[in-house]
């Protein structure tokens, strides 16, 4: 059905008016105040969730107003400005939409955003909407192209490098995890004839020569519009690359709050070794949980040229390893074999070009007693009573691991420390409390970081005087040094009972996938699981997350099987980026600090104690004292003639501590600055977005169709 809406035109007077500004304040020009928080109205959909996700990584303040929400504030000229003495404010400096107009015809609401935008230069993100004219598009019926958009390789436009996607080296391939599956929708499009709009993302529409836009910029009426027309998750390798440009865009590129790209790589039992995975007895012999009477431990353990090549793929890569080592593993050897253990010496005679971690002297279990004599083990008793690892016999293994690190001159941060098996903190379900006697023996250690598994506790806590960090494991199993090994492992895990397989799939739906058939030993670890955990990992890095990621030595041995996961990491990475762009590679300590920052400043915005304002090209911010303050800025931007932040992203970010006092930064001259107050123009308001249509497929994470 045709549907039929009035255009409404505001006269000067009336805009001023409908703004709640007093007409002669108009005239004066003043500059106004623009608060740097953003206006997000929800649907619900997918990809405002996205934004909003963003948002909460970069620690970006905003407000959202539900659509759907019964008794929500009605979006109107005192919601939007008021005015601080005597100065206009605009409360936010950008509005994100669901599309270019989720309101009803004539909507008040739609009129006050449009007028909002246009007086104080406030841009505004469509962040799914329909190519039509209304959206400076011609219609995709009309030459463009309207559909799936799986495995489309689309690409950053010259402007779009110039505008807020410079980061990018210019690829954007969008996802094909699964062809089953419908992933991504699009509408592909040219600019509508005479209309004002500036593809800054675009992909080739089938069966033409012309490409359409994805992302553009469309200028009308005094106002300016990033129009997004494909659907999207926050999950979504697609959105991920662009997300850091639609948040510079919105903001021009000055707002609270920051990104990073992190890349980190844990190497845990260093000097020891890992028993290998049966692949007749489908269980690994030396572990507690393996008691076929059959089982004979068959370590793997690195070699000298294993050293070798590490050093060089980190020379390659730009990457330096975290070595977690325990020391027993190399006492043992050289007792062993009068003397002798190549790979330490190797590893020993290029201690300097990695960084070490502590993990304890034998690898010991850490938190209660364990009783193995039934499977799966349980913690010992006394009556009711559970018995525990000593504070005495946790210290033994952190000190004694510490001082032989440092009689061999290891370059160590006796501050970290990794725990065997990350022992000690609570093992659901065995174990559902901490040993209470770890935290005694971190601080008779003066452990500070301790390293966490993520699948277990993905959130940072304290615990004694250490803050956990939350490590990813990589599903490179610890007990597979060959690719063959990996994969029947892998099966075991993944298939079915009737397939050969534990069933532990079959058990667990909500956390894992069951394979659709056996993987082939020969060739299933390249063509399946490298790919799959490449994407994992990659999804991490492209969050913004800085938890780092732990593999094991015997990954860096035999088939060597992390390399092709790493090496789809950087180099799958470094295709996609520019050089400004770089991986960031932290130490534990300085990840776990990171995070600490992120959940300090966080619960700082949500309880309203920063205040940060743009006024011309002054930006003023006050925070709590002590508060480590996260921004973004132009290159050029400074305080007291002193360059803030440090430069990543073609942008200036980076944490300052506030003394509790207001800050003010000058941005550079070549920063755009806001809009004065101003009578002149005319303003149409546009009429209600059409459906867009949102897959269900892409309302949720994509799933890797097996478990990490």
């Amino acid at each position: 059905m045709k549907r039929t809406t009035r255009t409404a035109v505001l006269t000067a007077g009336a805009l001023i008016a409908a703004l709640g500004l007093p007409v002669g304040t108009a005239h004066a020009a003043p500059t106004p105040r623009v608060d740097l928080r953003v206006l997000v109205v929800s649907d619900g959909g997918p990809a405002i969730d996205a934004i909003t996700a963003e948002l909460d990584t970069a620690g970006t303040p905003y407000t959202e107003i539900d659509l759907t929400a019964a008794g929500r504030p009605t979006i109107n000229a005192a919601f939007l400005a008021d005015t601080v003495l005597g100065v206009p404010r605009a409360k936010f400096q950008a509005v994100v939409l669901p599309n270019d107009n989720p309101f009803a015809a004539g909507s008040a609401e739609m009129a006050a955003l449009a007028a909002y935008e246009q007086t104080y230069a406030i841009p505004q993100v469509d962040a799914y909407t329909y190519a039509r004219p209304a959206a400076g598009l011609q219609d995709a019926a009309q030459g463009g192209y309207s559909g799936t958009v799986d495995g489309v390789q689309a690409a950053v436009t010259t402007a779009g490098k110039a505008s807020a996607f410079g980061y990018l080296d210019g690829p954007v391939p969008f996802e094909n995890n699964d062809p089953a599956v419908n992933e991504s929708y699009a509408y592909l499009s040219t600019p509508a004839a005479g209309a004002d709009f500036t593809p800054y993302v675009d992909a080739p529409i089938p069966g033409k020569s012309t490409r359409g836009s994805l992302v553009g910029e469309y200028r009308h009426d005094g106002r300016r519009e990033l129009v997004v027309t494909f659907v999207y998750n926050q999950y979504q390798q697609q959105f991920r690359l662009l997300a850091r440009g639609i948040v510079e865009w919105m903001t021009g590129g000055v707002h609270l709050g920051a990104t990073r790209n992190y890349f980190a790589v844990h190497v845990d039992d260093v000097f020891a070794s890992d028993d290998r995975w049966n692949s007749t007895l489908n269980c690994t012999p030396g572990d507690v949980d393996c008691t076929d009477q059959n089982a004979t431990p068959d370590p793997i353990r690195m070699v000298p040229a294993d050293v070798t090549f590490a050093t060089d793929w980190q020379t390659r890569q730009g990457i330096t390893l975290d070595l977690a080592y325990n020391a027993v593993g190399t006492v043992d050897q050289r007792a062993d074999n009068n003397g002798a253990d190549p790979l330490a010496d190797a590893l020993l005679a290029k201690k300097t070009q990695f960084r070490w971690i502590n993990h304890t002297y034998t690898h010991a279990f850490l938190g209660c007693v364990q009783n193995i004599t039934v499977v799966p083990w349980k913690c010992d008793t006394v009556g009711t009573a559970i018995k525990w690892v000593s504070t005495a016999d946790i210290s033994n293994e952190i000190a004694t691991n510490r001082a032989w690190g440092q009689t061999n001159g290891l370059p160590l941060n006796t501050k970290e420390l990794v725990t065997g098996e990350h022992s000690g903190m609570k093992v659901l379900p065995q174990q559902p409390v901490d040993n209470p006697n770890l935290s005694l023996a971190l601080s008779l250690n003066g452990i500070t970081s301790l390293g966490s598994d993520n699948s277990r506790e993905p959130a940072q806590r304290q615990l004694g005087p250490a803050l956990t960090v939350p490590r990813y494991p990589v599903n490179v199993f610890y007990n597979a040094g060959r690719a063959a090994e990996q994969v029947d492992e892998y099966n075991w895990i993944y298939t079915k009972r009737a397939q050969g397989g534990s069933g532990i799939c079959e058990d667990n739906p909500a956390t894992s996938t069951c394979l659709p058939a056996p993987l082939n030993t020969a060739t299933g670890y390249t063509s399946y699981i490298v790919p799959l955990e490449t994407r994992a990992v990659l999804g991490h890095v492209l969050s913004g997350d800085p938890k780092p990621h732990f593999i094991h030595q015997s990954n860096l041995t035999e088939d060597r099987l992390a390399y092709p996961v790493l090496n789809g990491v950087v180099d799958g990475y470094r295709a996609l980026f520019a050089d400004n762009t770089p991986l960031v590679n932290l130490r534990m300590e300085d990840i776990g600090i990171e995070l600490q920052r992120r959940t300090a400043w966080q619960t700082a915005l949500r309880a309203g104690q920063v205040t940060a304002y743009r006024i011309g090209n002054a930006v003023t911010i006050q925070a709590p004292f002590g508060l480590a303050v996260n921004g973004s800025a132009p290159v050029g931007t400074t305080a007291g003639g002193v360059t803030v932040g440090t430069p990543y992203a073609g942008r200036l970010s980076g944490w300052n501590i506030s003394n509790g006092l207001p800050v003010t930064l000058t941005l550079p001259a070549s920063a755009t600055a806001t809009a004065a107050v101003t009578s002149s123009g005319s303003l149409t308001a546009t009429k209600p977005a059409p459906a867009t249509r949102v897959p269900a497929d892409v309302t949720e994470q994509v799933a890797d169709t097996a478990a990490n």
